[in-house]
């Protein structure tokens, strides 16, 4: 039994992990560079996830979606989203046990700042300069708030922890 579950939460962690390099892959053009949705995946798939998956989804997803379409932040987003799905996936499924959603909003929120903070440290260092990186700031707030709200609404009012939970028979 415990082979299974382990085998289903590897399978729910690769979906994720597809789904986060999917999204990166892809851009909203905005001044000075994209948009990226990947949030979406890692505050969704944080959530349900444990700490280890979590980082696995949000990490190694976005360093390989920027390895295969634009490797100069790689590392950045490894280390940031990472950070970002432990923090979500501690938050959500460790530190608030008989309230899940209070856990879950609390970390998206902490989250969220960890991106903001991760991002524009790691493009002033990337790209040597942190003018640019101050462009991008109103995008980067824009994205986390669309990822943290866009997980939060898919996993607690589209129900999908509760489809989560009862595939994994966790209830």
């Amino acid at each position: 039994m415990q082979t299974n579950i382990t085998t289903k939460k590897l399978t729910f962690a690769a979906l994720f992990m597809a789904l986060n390099i999917a999204l990166s892959s892809f851009g909203l053009p905005v001044p000075g560079g994209h948009l990226y949705l990947c949030d979406i995946a890692i505050c969704s798939a944080a959530i349900l996830l444990d700490p280890f998956y979590a980082f696995v989804v949000g990490g190694v997803g976005s360093f390989l979606g920027d390895f295969f379409f634009y490797p100069a932040p790689m590392f950045v987003s490894l280390v940031t989203h990472g950070i970002q799905a432990i923090v979500i996936s501690l938050f959500a499924n460790k530190l608030f046990t008989k309230n899940h959603k209070a856990g879950a909003i609390i970390g998206v929120s902490i989250g969220a700042v960890i991106m903001i903070i991760g991002y524009t440290l790691g493009r002033a260092y990337v790209y040597s300069t942190p003018e640019y990186a101050i462009i991008k700031l109103p995008y980067e707030i824009l994205q986390a708030v669309v990822g943290a709200v866009a997980g939060i609404i898919i996993c607690f009012p589209c129900n999908l922890r509760k489809i989560y939970n009862k595939m994994l028979g966790d209830s």
